[in-house]
């Protein structure tokens, strides 16, 4: 698996549905999406070109097309794809070889191998999870226990045969193994909130700021999906201005807008990348 194309190949003949993204060999990011500056971005090989939850495909002549003239990489549209007896995919991302593990050992269980793709930090974990359940992005009582994010139905990863903008190539540890059932341990985890309850839109030290921080602090908890992240990045901006005519802690206030970003289901590194891109938009207030 030397490139995206046969990546992306491996993937719908396996029935995963694909879609492009940005490669780091080009001189700009292809990403698109509002909020994203592509002339300005760092973070290469990882924003998809394309509105990813209607944009893919399982065809493979749209596949060849798609991956066989330009340098991009390869997109899963994980909410897109269903099991052998229509359960929804559920990937697991670990920021560190062994992070799984460890967390698994840490509530008292084995790591359950399954389809395994290396990364440049650690390794994508596919399992299939119950279509009854509702997941999302969130760590739940994983947080502070994983070094690591989770990919439920309303997001994406990274394919085998993608480029990372180290240099190193996603790559399938074997083959020939498939998704496995998401053990028990893992899936009770996801679904046990990490702390009590949801973050309350007009909890402190939004109270201080007055309904205009309520406000945008609801906005963020009842974003659609699909407009999660645009959101975010407006209602942060505006955030940050406020922040700074009412001489507010602004990490106080990003503080409250993670929480309300990964309640609603985006994970907490994709709120803190769309929130930091906001305060530099706004001019950095203290």
């Amino acid at each position: 698996m030397t490139d995206a194309l046969n990546g992306a190949l491996w993937l719908v003949h396996h029935g995963f549905a694909v879609f492009p993204a940005d490669h780091p060999g080009l001189d700009q990011c292809a990403g698109i999406g509002r909020g994203h500056d592509a002339a300005a971005c760092v973070d290469r090989g990882k924003h998809p070109c394309v509105p990813f939850t209607r944009a893919h495909t399982l065809d493979e002549d749209q596949v060849r097309r798609t991956f066989g003239d330009r340098p991009r990489n390869v997109g899963v549209a994980i909410g897109a794809v269903n099991g052998p007896a229509e359960q929804q995919l559920l990937v697991v991302d670990s920021d560190r070889p062994g992070a799984l593990e460890d967390a698994a050992s840490a509530f008292g269980h084995r790591h359950t191998p399954t389809m395994r793709v290396t990364t440049a930090k650690g390794y994508h974990d596919y399992y299939w999870a119950p279509a009854s359940l509702q997941l999302g992005n969130g760590l739940g009582a994983l947080r502070g226990k994983f070094d690591g994010d989770v990919r439920g139905p309303r997001g994406y990863v990274i394919g085998p045969g993608s480029v990372h903008a180290s240099g190193v190539v996603y790559e399938l540890v074997d083959p020939e193994q498939p998704p496995e059932p998401a053990p028990a341990w893992l899936l009770t985890a996801l679904q046990t909130p990490a702390t009590p309850s949801a973050p309350h839109p007009d909890g402190a030290p939004v109270r201080e700021g007055g309904g205009a921080l309520v406000g945008l602090v609801r906005a963020v908890l009842n974003a659609r999906q699909g407009n999660r992240n645009s959101c975010l990045y407006w209602a942060a901006c505006r955030a940050f201005e406020h922040a700074a005519k009412s001489q507010l802690d602004s990490r106080a206030v990003a503080g409250a807008l993670v929480d309300a970003a990964t309640h609603a289901g985006l994970t907490e590194a994709e709120a803190r990348t769309t929130i930091a891109s906001a305060y530099r938009s706004a001019g950095g207030p203290r």
